[in-house]
């Protein structure tokens, strides 16, 4: 009796597929997709996530193999990876279209060989034991202490930091403030010169200023930077806090001091006593505002109110009647 290859290979059979073939009664052979959000329908999703699974068991199952060299074994290992992140595209797609959620804790697939590693990338079979691996995952204790310590010293070695470290007291630094001022010079003198020759040379077109000469302006007298003399940061905020000396009337100073009494009667100490009176200062409060933009707005009285009703009568009557505003 003849076998199933014996019967593939007669001219009965290769005529019979062919004509099959040409009348489209044999489905074609189709590739899987690229992208798994391409496919609308679950049926489909769940073959290809299926062929993928198949997949995935033969190159596992392959891995195995010590006949194999380190660099199929790292092809493999990157093949299986590149096969279970597709799966899990599949899997979405699936949850996607109302399918069944295969990403929930379910037994893995492959058997006792799940599988080390972290971070999206793993490693199975004879992948654990290429050069560096099993060095990554089998740390001793000791290099675990030493990795938490330097870990540890990176920390304290940026902690209490001092102002200067970010460059909060550069501004302090009368070197840097004089060169900053000569800088600004300089480049206030180019800027003011490039203007004024400009002009004089739309002017006068015959006359050639001679400005390349070191030292010299052309006979243009450069004015000074129109802006206070520049000091540290540290002396314009002292200046700026000597500014402001609140004062208080007799009257409020008064008040304040029945306010303290009043509120020293209403404290008790630990015997029972009252506490004495202190002479409290006065808490001032600094704003932007001036007196006259906090004050409160002024509101018509009842004799402005009427007399804006009745301009608005007669204004009402003149354009009914007259038709003029």
């Amino acid at each position: 009796m003849a076998r199933n290859q014996e019967k593939a290979q007669s001219m009965l059979y290769r005529f019979r597929e062919a004509q099959a073939s040409s009348l489209g009664l044999t489905p074609k052979p189709t590739r899987r997709p690229r992208l798994a959000s391409s496919v609308t329908s679950l049926k489909e999703c769940e073959k290809w996530r299926g062929e993928v699974i198949r997949e995935i068991s033969r190159k596992v199952a392959k891995i195995q193999d010590f006949g194999l060299t380190d660099f199929e074994v790292r092809d493999l290992n990157d093949e299986i990876n590149k096969l279970l992140r597709e799966k899990v595209h599949w899997e979405k797609q699936i949850l996607a279209l109302g399918g069944a959620n295969y990403m929930r804790a379910v037994p893995s697939m492959l058997g006792g060989d799940a599988g080390i590693g972290g971070r999206g990338y793993k490693y199975f079979g004879r992948a654990k034991d290429l050069p560096g691996v099993k060095e990554m995952f089998n740390k001793t204790r000791e290099q675990e202490e030493m990795e938490q310590s330097w870990k540890s010293d990176k920390w304290q070695r940026f902690r209490n930091l001092p102002p200067a470290y970010f460059g909060d007291e550069d501004e302090d630094d009368t070197g840097l403030l004089q060169e900053e001022v000569r800088r600004e010079e300089e480049e206030w003198t180019q800027r003011y010169l490039q203007i004024i020759q400009g002009l004089q040379q739309d002017r006068r077109d015959d006359e050639q200023m001679d400005s390349n000469i070191e030292g010299s302006n052309g006979g243009i007298e450069v004015p000074a930077i129109p802006r206070p003399t520049p000091r540290p940061f540290r002396e314009e905020m002292q200046a700026l806090a000597s500014g402001f000396h609140p004062t208080t009337s007799q009257d409020d100073s008064t008040s304040v001091e029945a306010d303290s009494a009043s509120a020293a009667k209403r404290q008790k100490g630990s015997d029972g006593a009252p506490l004495p009176a202190t002479s409290a200062s006065p808490q001032v409060a600094y704003s932007i505002f001036a007196p006259e933009d906090l004050a409160h707005p002024t509101l018509p009285d009842r004799t402005a109110v009427e007399r804006m009703i009745l301009n608005a009568k007669k204004r009402q009557l003149r354009q009914e009647y007259i038709g003029s505003s």
